[in-house]
């Protein structure tokens, strides 16, 4: 019987990251989630993350601690009001959005390096998209491939030669409607994830924010109806 390969998997709870865990397990690999409370407004995205986790059947589901707000700069992590009803074209011609988190795929990545090499995995997925985006600077291939290659010179591993890490990004080129399509082709409970800025106290999605934009557009797209609940 062949022995899965370890990966470590950033999990957000949203879609896409929802959906690269499908594509982990579909590929042959042992998930090993890990999640981020970094003082984001967005709460409900843990709990999305909980669930998609649990209903995946993953058996090490890691919450990690970090407080973010202690810089804030973003309309995620400190008292500035989320962009509303932008077009997609817009998001990705006006510059870095305000809902930029300051170095945050590079602080997940490296948390997720140091998991992977307890682990002795050599691939970390995760769930950038440089295609459907809102224009962040850590969401493009030539971001990923500069991590990888620091973290190939960071580690035991990598030095040594004996585990290279790879640091997988299956959704890069795909638009959110092909995300969702593979989504659904994998069998992923997209009812179970969350992608809004701005929820409410339900943790219902505000339908008005660019992640909420960008999701229904994508369910459009694909042909597909979105699941989850609105206000």
């Amino acid at each position: 019987m062949t022995t899965q390969r370890p990966a470590v998997v950033l999990l957000s709870g949203g879609l896409d990251s929802t959906t690269v865990l499908a594509i982990a397990r579909d590929a042959g690999f042992d998930p090993h989630a890990m999640t981020f409370r970094y003082g984001q407004r967005h709460e409900a995205e843990i709990q999305a993350a909980r669930r998609v986790a649990a209903h995946a059947g993953v058996g090490d589901h890691v919450i990690v601690d970090i407080d973010l707000r202690t810089f804030g700069g973003s309309a995620l992590t400190a008292d500035i009001d989320v962009p509303r009803d932008r077009a997609p074209d817009a998001m990705a011609s006006n510059g870095i959005p305000i809902t930029y988190v300051p170095a945050r795929n590079t602080i997940f990545l490296s948390f997720a390096l140091a998991w992977a090499e307890v682990l002795g995995a050599g691939d970390i997925f995760i769930g950038v998209n440089a295609l459907d985006y809102s224009g962040y600077p850590d969401c493009r291939p030539e971001y990923i491939a500069a991590f990888e290659r620091m973290a190939n010179l960071a580690t035991r591993a990598g030095v040594e030669g004996t585990n290279p890490i790879r640091i997988q990004a299956p959704l890069l080129h795909l638009t959110k409607a092909q995300i969702i399509r593979r989504g659904l082709e994998l069998g992923v409970d997209f009812a179970l994830t969350t992608s809004c800025y701005d929820p409410d106290a339900r943790g219902w999605s505000c339908g008005h924010c660019d992640a909420c934009v960008l999701r229904l557009k994508g369910f459009a797209d694909a042909g597909a109806r979105d699941p989850i609940a609105y206000v």
